[in-house]
């Protein structure tokens, strides 16, 4: 067997790899989504917990945060939910649908043995989009700037 062909062959094993890892991501943040109305709900009967981990530079551009949010920088998950219940019903949500912050925080989230997380399917803009009240976002927060 030449060295091309042996080149060929693991590069065709890397890039198919690399597709199935993306694949199953997706399909595991299909199935950890809730859609706005559900969330809606669910927030309406009060039996869930939700959390904005947009990154500060979204804050700039949307400065608003859905009401009983509790917003929670994405680098700092681990510190702020040390004290949280690890089997409680919640959904945390970004500014849109197929944010990598998403899928980072959710799998932070599992890492840190969170059991009944959830994404809301397309973020902030899907609940706005579907007339969902949002509120003005008041809190001081720090931009993630190199020293």
């Amino acid at each position: 067997m030449s060295v091309t062909a042996i080149v060929v062959a693991v590069v065709c094993v890397l890039v198919v790899g690399w597709i199935v890892r993306r694949v199953l991501a997706q399909r595991e943040v299909r199935e950890k989504s809730i859609e706005p109305e559900a969330l809606y709900a669910l927030l309406q009967a009060k039996q869930i917990l939700l959390y904005d981990v947009r990154q500060p530079l979204d804050f700039l551009a949307h400065p608003e945060i859905i009401p009983g949010a509790m917003r929670i920088a994405p680098k700092n998950i681990a510190d702020e939910t040390a004290h949280f219940s690890r089997d409680q019903n919640s959904v945390i949500y970004c500014t849109g649908g197929d944010d990598e912050t998403s899928q980072m925080v959710l799998g932070k989230a599992r890492a840190l043995n969170f059991t009944r997380v959830k994404l809301l399917r397309g973020g902030l803009a899907a609940w706005k989009e579907k007339g969902f009240p949002v509120e003005a976002y008041t809190e001081s927060f720090h931009l993630d700037t190199a020293k």
